[in-house]
């Protein structure tokens, strides 16, 4: 039996099945946008996956969110967009949304380190009630904002959020990875309140 991650109660909100269909809808012809209405928007960086090829803009102004697709970073020379760093583009409106085609300026020193980022108010704690155990990454998707660990057949997955990640100054796990996790009972589960690279320090125990 295999698990449906799409209806994993812990999924990051806000990010609808347009996420999914902005790589499909990125302008392939330069040459379109003498006849678009552009509109001039300025914000900050939300997420941007470079291995997906997109990421996404908060407004300041308060318009929905600006799909940001790496053809357009590549164009205007830029190799990433980090989160939280400021960005000026020129948008224009698409069918599913805002999307940026141009770059006006970005900068990259209001971008925060993983571990700065805010926790949601949507994102469940849960109270650790095993010690820090070895666990390999089973899968995790940065899009939704969450995964799940495994410690070997027979045991019960551990589910792993991205904020949790985020609090132990881990940007992004992948399938193998390696790592020590703190687990509790959450309300579907298995839940990880602490993850550790295997490579890191880890805190004396005693």
């Amino acid at each position: 039996m295999t698990n449906d991650y799409s209806s994993n109660p812990f999924q990051t909100r806000g990010l609808s099945s347009s996420v999914e269909q902005g790589r499909r809808d990125v302008a392939e012809n330069p040459s379109e946008e003498k006849s678009l209405e552009l509109i001039q928007v300025s914000g900050r960086i939300k997420w941007f996956d470079v291995a997906k090829g997109f990421g996404f803009i908060v407004p300041d102004n308060g318009l929905p969110d600006v799909l940001l697709h790496v053809t357009c970073l590549r164009r205007d020379g830029y190799q990433a967009a980090n989160e939280g760093a400021r960005i000026v583009v020129e948008a224009v409106q698409r069918p599913r949304g805002l999307q940026a085609l141009r770059i006006i300026s970005l900068d990259d020193s209001t971008a925060l380190h993983p571990s700065e980022l805010p926790l949601p108010r949507t994102h469940v704690q849960v109270v650790p009630t095993s010690g820090l155990e070895p666990a390999v990454v089973k899968w995790f998707n940065r899009l939704r904002g969450f995964g799940f660990l495994t410690q070997g057949e027979g045991r019960p997955d551990i589910f792993v959020h991205m904020e949790t990640l985020r609090r132990y100054g881990i940007a992004e796990l992948k399938p193998g990875d390696r790592v020590f996790v703190r687990f509790g009972d959450g309300s579907k589960g298995l839940m990880a309140a602490e993850v550790r690279l295997a490579d890191m320090a880890l805190p004396h125990s005693h």
